[in-house]
């Protein structure tokens, strides 16, 4: 019986982390497929998705782009693809294990059970559970997660959070081709658009750790997008053009 859940995994620059990161995901409970999307990976990334689909068969796949267009590009995607499948249950996730492969599981049977439509790995549902990130940095996130919640009116404490489980219907209905955000961003947006269209949003609380290889895709840009989209989309909602 094939899996009817896919987890995406953009990746740029990941070759340490992406064939374990996939014989993890392999390991899970809920059977799943994977979908890396990649991002022209100067250290060949996509050399070692290669490898994992070898292994692993049909139940890994790979796009590649030539180039860094985007993590909202790079979802939508991944979300458009698993429409076209027919996957039931779509999860997002980093590759750089600062997400625990095993929390996956938590998230799919949260969604599984109908007690979510949306079930986000949260990483203050419960106070602060982030291990290894610099003081300033986790200033800069959780006050921008109270920026965004304020603004919005988002009933989850984790805003931006980039590990989830989400029902296909969903997607169906959230017209994931006019989402346009990156980053930070595009999680407010999903979350936001999903919320006002009348879907469950559940926090799961989860522990984030740093990143252990590579090097942080987070920047100014990232931020200031964050900042003016949250306004954006409260406007869109009052006007009735979201």
């Amino acid at each position: 019986m094939s899996p009817d859940t896919l987890i995406i995994v953009p990746t740029f620059n990941e070759a340490h982390n992406i064939f374990r990161l996939i014989e993890k995901l392999m390991e899970l409970e809920n059977k799943v497929d994977v979908l890396v999307i990649d991002d022209g990976s100067p250290d060949e990334t996509a050399v070692f998705v290669k490898k994992a689909q070898n292994k692993f068969q049909e139940r890994v796949a790979l796009i590649e782009r030539p180039g860094k267009m985007g993590l909202g590009t790079a979802y939508v995607k991944g979300f458009e693809y698993a429409l076209n499948k027919d996957y039931e249950y779509v999860c997002e996730m980093d590759a750089d294990f600062s997400h625990d492969p095993e929390d996956a599981d938590r998230l799919i049977n949260e969604v599984k059970s109908g007690a979510a439509d949306v079930a986000v790995g949260s990483r203050y549902k419960n106070g602060i559970s982030i291990i290894n990130w610099p003081l300033s940095r986790l200033i800069l996130s959780y006050c921008a997660n109270i920026y965004a919640r304020t603004i919005t009116g988002l009933p989850i404490f984790d805003t931006t959070a980039g590990f989830k489980c989400i029902r296909r219907e969903v997607l169906e209905n959230i017209s994931i081709d006019r989402i346009k955000s990156n980053g930070y961003a595009f999680q407010i947006e999903l979350h936001f658009r999903a919320w006002k269209a009348g879907f469950k949003l559940k926090e799961v609380s989860i522990v984030f750790r740093e990143r252990e290889e590579g090097v942080s895709k987070m920047s100014k840009a990232i931020v200031r997008e964050a900042i003016w989209r949250v306004w954006a989309l409260k406007f869109r909602s009052i006007f009735g053009t979201l």
